[in-house]
């Protein structure tokens, strides 16, 4: 009887396992069909997975209906993988190396996308919570799209370099925003003493997690990597993912979280590359059955209800990170058309703003359609990526273009000074430029802790003097006591900024003991590039941070935009000061080279003598045009150089004696010897371009530096 018994519920299972059967062929069946059709047409297969994911879900009229429970639980194992993969790629090595570069445009652009997407949440009438939730699922480029988009088109080089460096340090901040905003999402009133629990039991987390692991799993996955077992290595990895996802998921915090930290500590073990090739086959799967089950959730309707909300977040996305990511690149020395590529091509947001998202729908602290929302500025950024990667050259010499004469200048040559920077300090200045680097950060945690401090105090006071004086009153006092006590800290932050700069500048170009200083305009406008940057820098994570705890939209952002405009003038004054420096340069080279040519030396024989004697004018080299060269016939401005490799022609020495202080229009001839000047890697660059043995259709410029 009681085998017999048992068939009913034989049944019963046998009947769930096949309905899950079928919805499983059903969704990796549509999800290949979607796929290979977005491939076929070109676009991203991130937006095939999507759409699979929109044909089975519940939304359509006639509905193929999956258990949505099943694409759930495939998709957080999707989840896992994908933070576990990012986790083995990430080691304190790689992030120190790309830190000078990728840390500087991160924070700059994630700060200022964090605050645009909170301002837009606010002008559409959300809460403060949901705003930032927006900022934040806005704040973060999409790490598998833009590696499938440049894998699929080719693209390496310094444009990889620099955009890869940028998503390392995003995806450090995307683990920061998650453990952040699972504290603000766990309920409860926000008061300073919540604020320091919960910064204490994150860090006490983190303490515990990475003190044990960093004791046991580096040691246990090279241990099991001795045994030359694949699948063995396999399955432990995986366990470990699952392992330190479900400790976080009980911690209180994600399970993208957990598997990251699992990724970063086998990385540590020197096997992380192993593991990822192979986890890959693994994690492709289960990340596009991740993106199949985002996809069920679009729907249509709260999309059509909400369709001014994905206009402004996707204009949000793409505006502030091209300005963002531009203006970081541009300061970190990468010149104006690498540092525009950058921008174009980190204009999306992916698989970390559905986390972001799923975390707050999922603890209830976001309304309905703000999922949906999110996914669908996804979809419109994503679709627009291949475009804007393709348009990006174009765009960059058209904005080359249009900037005045006297930042083309700037901009020329102020790559070859953020060079010599880094080559020309020594140890111990750096030691000094660390310091002063870490007192600014200090004077800026001390100003927005005091802002958030008074903030989540004025309440609790106003009601603690209830009948001595009138509430408004009180929350004034304490607004007024705040600023008082982050006055000394804002003067000092801005003056540690200055003397930043003035060090910065000074190593680059050291004053000279002379008479004349030769260096004065190059350093001046090296200065003021360097205090503008500076600012910006310390400034915008600043009005990010506490803009949610201000009473009003704008104060902190208006005083970080006239400190930017003040600090604007110097720099536009040095900028038209270091025009007439450079034509003074080149009238010098122009008259060595004059001199050289007619006593018959070589025409480069000075040129390190010139450099020397006038220094920011870059590393100007002398090259020869061959007589069947396909430059020659071609105008400066139909080569774009400087568009094109960042290189300028200073001077040109045309035969006999003769010298040319060259125009846009200037036609370059045979036997000329053209002097360039940038950095190493342009005018490396462009003397490959001048050489190159087949003529290529150039796009237009307007002129060369001196045109």
């Amino acid at each position: 009887m009681s085998g017999l018994g048992t068939l009913p519920l034989l049944a019963a299972t046998s009947a769930g396992a096949t309905t899950y059967l079928a919805d499983l062929v059903l969704i990796v069946g549509v999800a290949a069909v979607c796929a290979t059709l977005f491939q076929r047409l070109g676009l991203p297969i991130v937006l095939g997975y999507l759409l699979a994911g929109f044909l089975v879900g519940p939304h359509m009229p006639a509905s193929l209906a999956v258990h949505p429970d099943l694409a759930h639980s495939l998709s957080d194992l999707g989840i896992i993988l994908l933070m576990f993969s990012l986790g083995l790629e990430f080691s304190l090595r790689r992030l120190l190396r790309t830190a000078p570069t990728g840390g500087l445009v991160a924070i700059i652009e994630c700060s200022l996308v964090a605050w645009l997407g909170y301002f837009s949440g606010r002008l559409l009438g959300w809460g403060a919570t949901e705003s930032i939730f927006a900022g934040a699922l806005c704040a973060i480029s999409s790490t598998t799209i833009i590696a499938k988009t440049f894998a699929d088109k080719g693209i390496g080089g310094r444009l990889g370099e620099i955009v890869f460096s940028v998503l390392v340090a995003e995806d450090v901040i995307a683990i920061v925003l998650l453990a952040v905003l699972t504290a603000i999402s766990g309920g409860g009133t926000m008061s300073a003493a919540v604020l320091g629990q919960t910064t204490g039991r994150l860090l006490g987390f983190l303490t515990v997690m990475l003190a044990g692991g960093m004791l046991v799993v580096p040691r246990l996955v090279r241990l099991i990597a001795r045994g030359k077992q694949p699948e063995t290595l396999l399955m432990s990895c995986l366990g470990l993912a699952l392992a330190f996802a479900f400790l976080a998921q009980k911690a209180g915090y994600s399970v993208a979280f957990g598997a990251f930290l699992a990724g970063a500590l086998v990385s540590e073990s020197g096997e992380a590359k192993r593991v990822e090739g192979l986890v890959r086959p693994i994690r492709h799967v289960f990340v596009g059955v991740f993106f199949v089950a985002i996809g069920m959730l679009i729907d249509p309707l709260a999309i059509r209800d909400h369709a001014a909300a994905v206009l402004l977040l996707s204009a949000v996305v793409v505006a502030g990170k091209v300005l963002g990511v531009s203006l970081g690149a541009f300061v970190a020395g990468n010149g104006v058309r690498l540092s525009i590529q950058s921008g174009m091509s980190l204009a999306q947001i992916g698989e970390f703003s559905f986390i972001i998202a799923g975390l707050g729908a999922a603890a209830g602290v976001l309304r309905g359609f703000l999922f949906p929302v999110a996914i669908a500025v996804s979809a419109v950024t994503t679709l627009l990526t291949p475009f804007l990667i393709r348009g990006s050259a174009g765009f960059a010499a058209y904005v080359d273009r249009r900037l005045p004469h006297a930042v083309q200048t700037f901009a020329a040559l102020y790559g070859s000074w953020v060079q010599a920077l880094g080559e020309a300090r020594s140890r111990a200045e750096w030691t000094r430029v660390r310091r002063r680097a870490g007192f600014l950060i200090l004077d800026v945690v001390i100003i927005a802790g005091l802002v958030i401090a008074s903030s989540l105090a004025r309440g609790r006071v106003a009601d603690a003097l209830t009948g001595r004086v009138h509430p408004t009153l009180a929350r004034a006092l304490v607004t007024l006591s705040a600023i008082t006590l982050a006055l000394p800290f804002f003067w000092s932050a801005l003056l540690t900024a200055r003397r930043l700069g003035r060090l910065l500048a000074e190593g680059a170009f050291p004053t000279s003991n002379s008479g004349v200083d030769l260096a004065e305009a190059p350093r001046r406008a090296l200065r003021a590039t360097l205090e503008l940057a500076i600012l910006f820098a310390a400034g915008a994570p600043l009005v990010a941070l506490t803009q949610p705890f201000l009473p009003t939209t704008f104060p902190f952002a208006i005083v970080l935009v006239v400190g930017v405009a003040l600090l604007g003038l110097p720099f536009w004054r040095s900028a038209t000061n270091l025009e007439g420096h450079v034509r003074a340069g080149a009238q010098a080279i122009l008259e060595a080279l004059v001199a050289q040519s007619r006593s018959g030396l070589p025409a480069a024989s000075k040129l390190d003598d010139l450099r020397t004697l006038l220094p920011g004018i870059g590393e100007p080299r002398a090259l020869p045009v061959s007589n069947d060269a396909p430059c020659i016939g071609r105008s400066l401005k139909e080569l774009n150089l400087r568009g094109l490799t960042g290189a300028t022609v200073l001077a040109i020495e045309r035969g006999a004696g003769e010298a040319v202080f060259p125009s846009a229009d200037e036609v370059l001839r045979e036997n000329d010897v053209l002097v360039l000047t940038g950095t190493h890697e342009a005018v490396a660059a462009a003397c490959e371009l001048l050489c190159q043995t087949v003529k290529t259709p150039l796009p237009a410029s307007d002129g060369d530096l001196l045109g």
